[in-house]
């Protein structure tokens, strides 16, 4: 808030990590890759072709649609989301809450080609990471939002992620929810399938006792860039995270593939594979493995999942509230934003998924609701805990193209 809160020590951190992948128009339409290895150079001048944003029509209709990943909304016993229920409630706005998000790379496949003809993508708003809404704003895809229809945005959006040289009044993407990617596991089968509490380092997730009971994420900056830094290699600076080095990752994921060791690659469904034994471990978000823990906890074993930072350390990202081109209700989005940017909202919402609020005020609130979790380095973590995350560099667009062609080869080989 205004009053002069302090600033948390994640804010430097995120905000470089959100500076870092700010991609220009120029970069974007040079080729940046989706799930299709490379982008066609018709595809490329269609993207240059100027879109119209579409009229809005919130002031008659209040509805709106919303994609999301999974795990990321708080939910009761019932399967309601309160704090979503409570902003219908207030608002008089319905909303058409869409788990949507698998991965970054395999939802804009769905979505480019309305995209790019400036359609209705069936979501008023969703939530890609960082990178995502980059691509997104450079090829002109997105709709400006109105800071004056959001005050507690304005007042509330923590200082680090200001001052953005591409949109430095935050109207094209702000942060939802940022997070870690590190190694998920199941406490009991990991411990009587290698004798060891938790796994320490990305090698332990190699162990023959795990072989075709790991899975990894297809998100590639964390899969990748959790392998990279077992390398030694600093994703964050392109002296280290050069090609070679991104090949060299590769070549270790491919031969874990190859071996049988890995049981599959997926986005937020790895998630469905933990819960019934499918794996035992796996590359994981942070959060995630709060709810999971929530959703099938007992009474006698109340967190049967772990999560840990390899020793080499974790990957920071974030995701973002975009509006796309084509939606209709962009003034309702607004007043979403609004909603879960006050901070009583986003310490409640914090405290159930466990994830980075990037909301001012949002840490005191939640530590008189709960000052144990208010202290969870998952979700306000402090300078030694950012100290152990890296966040992957910014890419080229023609780096764009041949890293997310290669890593789709290899997904498509598995």
């Amino acid at each position: 808030m205004k009053r002069g809160l302090p600033q948390d020590p994640m804010l430097a951190q995120l905000v470089q990590m959100a500076r870092q992948h700010q991609i220009s128009r120029r970069t974007a339409l040079a080729g940046v890759g989706g799930t299709a290895a490379a982008l066609s150079l018709a595809s490329c001048a269609a993207a240059e072709e100027t879109v119209v944003a579409a009229t809005d029509l919130s002031d008659s209709e209040k509805v709106l649609t919303w994609h999301n990943w999974a795990a990321y909304m708080d939910e009761d016993d019932d399967g309601n989301y309160p704090t979503l229920l409570r902003f219908q409630e207030q608002s008089g706005i319905t909303v058409d809450y869409r788990i949507e998000i698998d991965d970054n790379d395999t939802w804009y496949a769905k979505v480019k080609d309305q995209l790019e003809l400036g359609q209705d993508i069936g979501a008023d708003v969703a939530c890609p990471t960082t990178w995502m809404a980059a691509r997104l704003r450079g090829r002109g895809y997105l709709q400006a939002m109105d800071n004056a229809n959001m005050p507690n945005k304005v007042a509330n959006l923590a200082p680090g992620y200001q001052g953005n040289p591409d949109d430095p009044d935050r109207v094209y993407s702000i942060p939802w929810q940022g997070g870690f990617a590190g190694i998920g596991y199941n406490k009991q089968a990991y411990k009587e399938a290698t004798g060891k509490d938790e796994p320490a380092t990305m090698s332990d997730l190699w162990a023959a006792e795990l072989k075709g009971r790991v899975g990894l994420l297809s998100e590639m900056r964390d899969t990748v860039g959790l392998v990279l830094l077992s390398q030694g290699i600093d994703i964050a600076s392109a002296d280290s995270l050069t090609e070679d080095a991104f090949n060299a990752a590769l070549e270790e994921i491919k031969t874990q593939i190859g071996s049988g060791q890995i049981y599959n690659v997926r986005g937020n469904s790895y998630l469905d594979d933990l819960t019934t034994g499918n794996i035992i471990a796996a590359t994981a978000w942070s959060g995630d493995i709060t709810v999971i823990n929530y959703e099938s906890g007992t009474d006698e074993d109340p967190e049967p999942f772990g999560f840990v930072f390899p020793e080499s350390g974790a990957t920071l990202w974030a995701d973002e509230f975009v509006v796309p081109i084509g939606a209709t209700h962009k003034r309702n989005v607004e007043a979403l934003i609004e909603y879960y940017y006050d901070p009583v909202n986003a310490a409640e919402l914090a405290l159930w998924v466990n994830y980075i609020t990037p909301v001012v005020g949002a840490k005191e609130i939640a530590a008189e609701a709960d000052p144990e979790l208010a202290e969870n380095q998952l979700i306000f973590p402090n300078a030694d805990t950012l100290a152990k995350s890296h966040s992957f560099r910014s890419l080229t667009g023609p780096e764009e193209q041949r890293f997310s062609a290669a890593w789709q080869n290899l997904l498509l080989g598995s």
